[in-house]
């Protein structure tokens, strides 16, 4: 199947990485040209040379999305090395502050900023563009966590406002060319995930009950078939897909909707 994406400008955050990473590495293989940041230089350059390999333009920009300026400079820089954004990545994410009791403002901030506000203020100035072009692709990176019950309370909250963003957005803009969707992770296990680090710091049968009455599978998720599916949604053949919410979980969740 062509998706259509050969020529086209990607921005993923959090990308040297994770599920950031394997979504940069499919849209570059499917043609695209591709601008990651993270805070850490090292990765960031490693991944760019993965990307360079694959045989298109990459950019790789230490940078901080919780920062308006950090995301402004993220947003020029792509545009100047690589042109307009045809396609936008929100997968940058994390928490602070697990149960209502230990959240205090601080974390409320940091993740409301980190998982929310970071994938506004980087819509809005990918927004003109794409409209102007009348074709765009605004993909979230959420959680199963923002659909039911489950994980922190500020990391739940936090992605079910990120769900409800884009839901409202892809209404707004459905008209224009441009979608907006939403990605909804289960527990998917990558070096220096937050999984990973699950089963490296509990006993073995602390890891295999975990499993056992989680994931149907029998196994932790792996990160391929999301950057599949992100390349996916980020092509031509999505075109009627907007608004929409899609898990990628083994059957880890519950809910029916």
């Amino acid at each position: 199947m062509d998706l259509g994406l050969s020529g086209k400008v990607a921005i993923i955050t959090g990308g040297s990485r994770g599920l950031g990473r394997h979504a940069a590495l499919t849209l570059a293989q499917e043609g695209c040209s591709v601008a990651i940041c993270a805070r850490g230089q090292e990765t960031l350059d490693r991944t760019v040379a993965e990307l360079e390999a694959l045989g298109v333009k990459a950019l790789g920009i230490q940078a901080d999305v919780t920062s308006q300026n950090d995301a402004n400079r993220l947003f020029a820089a792509t545009v100047d090395a690589l042109g307009p954004v045809d396609v936008l990545v929100n997968n940058v994410g994390g928490s602070r502050g697990r149960d209502f009791d230990s959240a205090d403002d601080d974390a409320w901030e940091y993740t409301l900023q980190l998982n929310l506000f970071s994938a506004i203020r980087l819509t809005r100035l990918v927004l003109p563009g794409m409209k102007e072009k009348g074709w765009g692709r605004i993909i979230n990176i959420a959680s199963i966590w923002g659909r039911e019950q489950g994980g922190g309370v500020t990391y739940m909250t936090a992605k079910a406002a990120l769900i409800a963003f884009s839901k409202h957005l892809a209404v707004e803009v459905a008209g224009t060319g441009i979608t907006v969707n939403t990605v909804a992770p289960g527990s998917i296990s990558f070096p220096g995930g937050s999984w990973q680090r699950f089963q490296d710091t509990n006993t073995p049968e602390v890891v295999r009950d975990f499993v056992k009455n989680n994931l149907p599978m029998g196994r932790f998720g792996w990160p391929e078939p999301l950057g599949a599916l992100v390349a996916f949604l980020a092509s031509a053949q999505a075109d009627l897909m907007t608004g929409t919410t899609i898990n990628i979980d083994g059957g880890q969740s519950k809910s029916l909707i």
